[in-house]
């Protein structure tokens, strides 16, 4: 699949418009067989779910990012595309789009993450730098998130042989601002600098787990250098777990709080990470086989300050497909908005599966899911793992 450009636009509407994130913009395509009949459906789905206003990103405002992104030479790779990698799209969550500067070549290579403490060890520092030499030198791209310390290493090492950095801002907004030589350097020495962000997106405190799932998405396997309990690297090695790839932890003094999270993880089963040989004997044959599917388990929603990590809730596990163009049935939005009040009357504040909706409704599948999109995107429906979901109480 290739998008024309008038597609691409499209999709990148889409994805910049209110309350949609990767799976609500699966479902949408998948129901109205295209992302232009989804921004179409958009404001008319909000209002059937009781939201009188949506933020639909207009095309003038996806032309200027667009304008952009030419400007710095980044162009947009959709999931499906050649370009786009096949480890990030078996994720469950990812990207609709990719804003990509650089190479694409580096994306279809196998990728190991390295990701550690920002205020690094100098042995974790010395450790990182060899341990990333030995990958790149292997065959292996080196994907990081471009942080201080341990991602800066990484990064640095892999340069002749190929690394990937994943931003948690946009293009336009590089974090830190101290790195903007070495993200230089990636893109002259063939690799490649990825987004999902809006080009002029200034990085919060909840972006960086986002991109830390698309850290771990690109690759096989998750090396954690240093990494102190509650800290950003764990996170990335939780989203690892989930998303079926393999995690190693390197081993720390007990004494080193820097080490604590590195223990833990070893403790509760990662693979020990003491040479490049601990992390290719585990690895070369899961290359073989090809990239695992993600695990869909229960999406992680960490609390950072007062903002959840997700704009969008958990979408059930009947839509959680790679995006086809599915075209609705006959009169299928005029009969779902008329039901959706019997809909809400079996829902509450305590998860109900998605199938026993169906089955106390009486309602088809489909007119469940079509329910569901428009309480979701009005923001009043949170889903749970287990294909479970609820009614926000209040809205």
């Amino acid at each position: 699949m290739i998008l024309t450009d008038e597609q691409r636009l499209d999709w990148l509407r889409l994805i910049r418009s209110e309350k949609v994130g990767p799976r609500t913009f699966r479902a949408l395509i998948n129901q109205y067989g295209g992302a232009a009949g989804a921004l179409e459906a958009l404001p008319d789905l909000a209002r059937r779910g009781g939201r009188l206003m949506l933020k639909v990103c207009s095309r003038a405002e996806a032309e200027k990012e667009m304008a952009a992104a030419r400007r710095l030479g980044v162009r947009f790779i959709a999931m499906g595309e050649p370009d786009y990698p096949k480890t990030l799209q078996a994720v469950d969550t990812a990207p609709p789009l990719l804003a990509l500067r650089g190479s694409a070549d580096v994306l279809a290579r196998p990728s190991v993450a390295i990701v550690g403490s920002r205020n690094a060890s100098a042995s974790g520092l010395t450790f990182a730098e060899r341990l990333a030499r030995q990958l790149g030198e292997a065959g292996y791209v080196v994907v990081s998130g471009l942080a201080r310390g341990i991602d800066t290493k990484a990064h640095k090492a892999t340069l002749e042989t190929g690394t990937v950095a994943v931003l948690a801002g946009g293009h336009d907004r590089i974090y830190p601002a101290q790195n903007e030589p070495l993200l230089q350097a990636i893109v002259e020495q063939g690799g490649a600098v990825i987004s999902e962000m809006p080009m002029d997106w200034e990085p919060r405190g909840r972006d960086f787990p986002r991109r830390n799932r698309i850290v771990s998405g690109l690759s096989y396997g998750v090396i954690v250098v240093e990494a102190a309990r509650r800290s950003g690297s764990l996170i990335t090695a939780r989203f690892a777990l989930e998303q079926g790839r393999e995690v190693f932890a390197v081993p720390g003094s007990p004494l080193d709080p820097r080490a604590e999270g590195t223990n833990d993880l070893i403790r509760e089963g990662a693979t020990l990470c003491a040479g490049v040989e601990h992390v290719t004997s585990v690895l070369e044959p899961l290359i073989a086989s090809g990239p695992r599917l993600d695990q869909g388990a229960e999406e992680p929603h960490y609390t950072l300050g007062s903002e959840e990590l997700w704009d969008e809730p958990d979408l059930p596990d009947i839509v959680r497909a790679p995006v086809r163009p599915v075209m609705p049935e006959a009169g299928l939005d005029e009969e779902a908005g008329a039901e959706e009040a019997d809909l809400i009357a079996f829902l509450g504040p305590s998860p109900v599966a998605v199938d026993d909706l169906v089955r106390q409704s009486g309602l088809s599948i489909r007119n469940v899911q079509m329910a569901l999109l428009e309480l979701e995107i009005a923001g009043r429906l949170e889903r749970h793992g287990g294909n479970a979901v609820s009614l926000i109480v209040g809205r």
